[in-house]
């Protein structure tokens, strides 16, 4: 499906290059640039066709790869020290979606390495709270986490990485910073990055974070970096000088190095642990708004002391927060204001979420409550009623008025066509998902069913592109219409659909019989009296399955049927209900 969408992109980034009049020399083996201050250069290479919001740049920029259809992109992972919330879910979820869209819609082999914090003050104190080891908490909740993320679709890392197994290479790297002369060690055992040693250069994402906070807020942050830092913050040259290296208190974990005793600093790892694996040039990373500062701010700063360059990563994406309707408050942990994965899930499916993510743009805060997972819900069963009525009159089961075959081959090129343009501008979902909702209605206004139609012409397979165009996109982003979890749990179940189609034809067969109509001269022009009952007795199987999840639809003399998640769709509509206007 995508073959000619890459090759109007490929005749467009030949065009882009010839137009580029910034972009810097090639660099040597993948090495990172050398710039001056804070500006940012465009990377040279292979142009993806796509637009994307840099958060170095705080405005759109061409998505550029140091390598010809492989992007390097990591990502900072969780902190294994309790359940996993839809707050990291919806982040999670949100660049799974944009990784899909890069491999499926635009070629480009994705590299992913994702850190696991598993050492860490929350591990330590949950670990004393509940009497076990750090290595206890931390791996009970890396493997939960690792199940959240299969059971809401997301494509694993090329690698997890675990912090305690790298320690080695993060005092390595520790060294190699004092060494280059941008970092120092205290006689109390802890090393700090020097803020000073780069001058100007500090501060790349203040701005970036204006949406979530006051400037008070960011200036707070800049005078204050202690959030994830040591005790040692008196030793400090400079108070936004940030720890590297922590010593060890009593009865806490502790790995030997040069400076005594201790751990690293929280920052330090996701530059030791990206560098490991993609060296000193990096395509992509991305996190949380909330990671911009001081987190991201202070990876670029070691990473950049570390291989003594000026642009170590050429791209940051950052998601925006989920609240809870009504809340300025982002989900958290620590504000008790979250709804764990698995509690989720018992309620709504991952199509369903996945819906939700993406009808927001992935920068966007977004808010969550019973009524925007309708919403996605909704739009999933739109679709999901389209394709069934679409294959229904494929099969010859649904009887429509001649359709207008050349408006719907008309609007599916548009539809194609518009969907790229949304995706290659900033990954805009909401744009690409309007443009198929707007297919699926003008497919509808077609299926209008006629009670008899002998003789008209039919045109089932324009619908059958429809329908595979569909199933395509909603599979690139990660929901598959074939595999639902609603299927899924059909599944076990044997041959459910089977009996489902033998129920319904059988209905089907009754219903014509009651339907048939007495003439004659002797009798009265309607239906059989005597086999009212049976009219009524078909009405209210139908009605009387719905809730159970099995939708029966008359369609003129014939009946079609599909499987959705009846209970739980009635459970929300009820809730809807009891909130007041």
């Amino acid at each position: 499906m995508w073959c000619s969408v890459r090759s109007v992109l490929r005749r467009a980034k030949v065009l882009n290059a010839a137009q580029s009049v910034t972009a810097v020399k090639p660099r040597a083996n993948g090495s990172c640039s050398r710039v001056s201050g804070k500006k940012w250069v465009r990377p040279s290479g292979f142009d993806t066709g796509v637009k994307t919001y840099n958060s170095l740049t705080k405005q759109k920029e061409p998505l550029i790869l140091a390598r010809e259809g492989v992007a390097t992109w990591y990502s900072c992972g969780p902190t294994v020290y309790d359940h996993a919330h839809l707050g990291h879910a919806c982040s999670y979820v949100r660049f799974d979606i944009l990784q899909r869209i890069l491999s499926r819609l635009f070629g480009v082999t994705v590299i992913h390495a994702m850190v696991i914090t598993d050492i860490d003050d929350k591990i330590i104190k949950r670990s004393w709270e509940e009497n076990v080891s750090p290595t206890v908490i931390s791996t009970t909740y890396e493997e939960e986490f690792k199940r959240d993320m299969l059971s809401l679709k997301v494509t694993p890392p090329a690698v997890y990485i675990r912090v305690t197994e790298n320690v080695h290479h993060i005092v390595a790297f520790i060294e190699r910073i004092i060494k280059n002369g941008h970092a120092y060690a205290t006689k109390e055992g802890d090393v700090f990055f020097d803020i000073q040693s780069i001058g100007d250069r500090y501060g790349k994402f203040v701005g970036a974070v204006d949406s979530q906070g006051e400037d008070g807020t960011i200036y707070v942050l800049l005078t204050d970096n202690n959030l994830h830092g040591s005790p040692g913050s008196a030793n400090k040259r400079d108070v936004r000088d940030f720890a590297l290296w922590k010593p060890s208190k009593p009865q806490e974990p502790y790995w030997e190095s040069p400076w005594g005793r201790g751990r690293p600093g929280w920052h330090i790892e996701c530059s030791t642990i990206s560098s490991s694996v993609f060296g000193s040039q990096l395509d992509i990373h991305s996190g949380g708004i909330d990671l911009a500062f001081p987190h991201h701010e202070n990876e670029v700063a070691q990473s950049e002391a570390y291989h003594q360059c000026d642009q170590w990563a050429n791209y940051f994406l950052h998601s925006g927060h989920l609240h809870l309707k009504d809340s300025a408050e982002k989900m958290s942990k620590s504000l008790k204001n979250y709804v764990t994965i698995k509690d989720f899930l018992q309620s709504y499916s991952a199509n369903e979420f996945r819906m939700f993510c993406l009808l927001s743009k992935y920068r966007s805060a977004i808010d969550y409550s019973d009524n925007s997972m309708l919403e996605a819900r909704t739009s999933l069963g739109t679709v999901s009623t389209f394709v069934h009525d679409a294959q229904a009159y494929m099969k010859g089961q649904l009887q429509c008025s001649p359709v207008q075959e050349a408006v719907l081959w008309e609007r599916l090129a548009e539809t194609k066509s518009s969907v790229v343009k949304a995706l290659a501008d900033d990954f805009d979902t909401p744009r690409a998902v309007g443009a198929v909702m707007n297919l699926v209605y003008q497919g509808n206004c077609q299926l209008q069913p006629v009670s008899q139609s002998e003789g008209a012409a039919r045109s089932p397979a324009v619908f059958g592109a429809m329908v595979s165009y569909i199933r395509d996109v909603l599979d690139a982003f990660g929901i598959d219409l074939l595999h639902s979890k609603e299927a899924d749990m059909t599944s076990g179940h044997g041959s459910l659909e089977g009996v489902v189609e033998q129920l319904t034809r059988f209905r089907s067969e009754v219903r014509a019989f009651a339907l048939a109509r007495q003439d004659g001269p002797t009798k009265k022009p309607g239906l059989y009296p005597e086999r009212i009952p049976l009219l009524k007795a078909c009405d209210d199987l139908r009605d009387n399955l719905a809730p159970l999840g099995v939708l029966i639809k008359d369609r003129g003399a014939t009946s079609t049927w599909e499987l959705s998640q009846g209970k739980q769709s009635q459970r929300v509509q009820d809730k809807d209900q009891e909130t007041p206007s």
